[in-house]
């Protein structure tokens, strides 16, 4: 069974859209600061810059460079989060398309995560200090994805014990994250893939 790690509370599980704030556009420039220099070129001066902020804005709002790193990794990963939730509450009762579709929308966006690939690419020196944090907020966002899949099983008839179940499902969200960092296929050949496999280890 999956344990739930310390990470998993610091995501946020998806919220209603509300106004951008100040914190929302600095994260924004700073991921697209890292995408096109590489992190070891993003200082806080040259953020305050970007954003055409005050360096004081850049500190009262993010605080260190190492809380800047982590805001952006729990920003980026939120996103797939979302993606999870979506899929799962759309109100369908395929559980195999929800599987699918959560997937495919997680694959699709890490396909053009210009965050995730700056990351992946790096391969040597700060340019590497962001992989860490990601290795490490994967949990979260492992733990939660399987506990919003977890949450609608109540819905479909598995013949599987609940712990049978969970195994089954920590597997194929493992798997899908093993794809986001290294692609086998195009998103919609790995989602197809997926699916055919939860429909095995599910018994559906």
């Amino acid at each position: 069974m999956t344990e739930t790690t310390e990470d998993t509370a610091e995501l946020a599980l998806p919220r209603p859209r509300r106004p951008r704030s100040n914190r929302d556009r600095l994260i924004d420039t700073a991921v697209a600061l890292t995408a096109e220099q590489g992190w070891s070129a993003v200082t806080m001066a040259k953020l305050a810059d970007a954003a055409q902020v005050s360096r004081q804005t850049v500190y009262n709002e993010i605080g260190t460079r190492a809380e800047l790193a982590e805001a952006m990794i729990l920003h980026e990963l939120e996103q797939f989060l979302a993606c999870v939730t979506e899929a799962f509450e759309g109100g369908d009762d395929d559980l195999l398309g929800a599987i699918r579709q959560a997937s495919y929308a997680v694959l699709l966006r890490a396909q053009d995560n210009r965050l995730l690939h700056a990351i992946v690419s790096a391969t040597h020196g700060a340019d590497t200090e962001l992989l860490p944090f990601l290795t490490s907020h994967s949990h979260g966002l492992l733990g939660f994805s399987t506990a919003i899949i977890r949450e609608h099983l109540d819905r479909f008839d598995l013949r599987l014990t609940p712990e049978e179940a969970e195994t089954a499902i920590d597997s194929v969200v493992r798997i899908v994250l093993s794809h986001v960092m290294q692609p086998g296929g195009s998103p919609e050949e790995i989602a197809d893939d997926i699916a055919w496999l939860a429909g095995r280890v599910l018994h559906l």
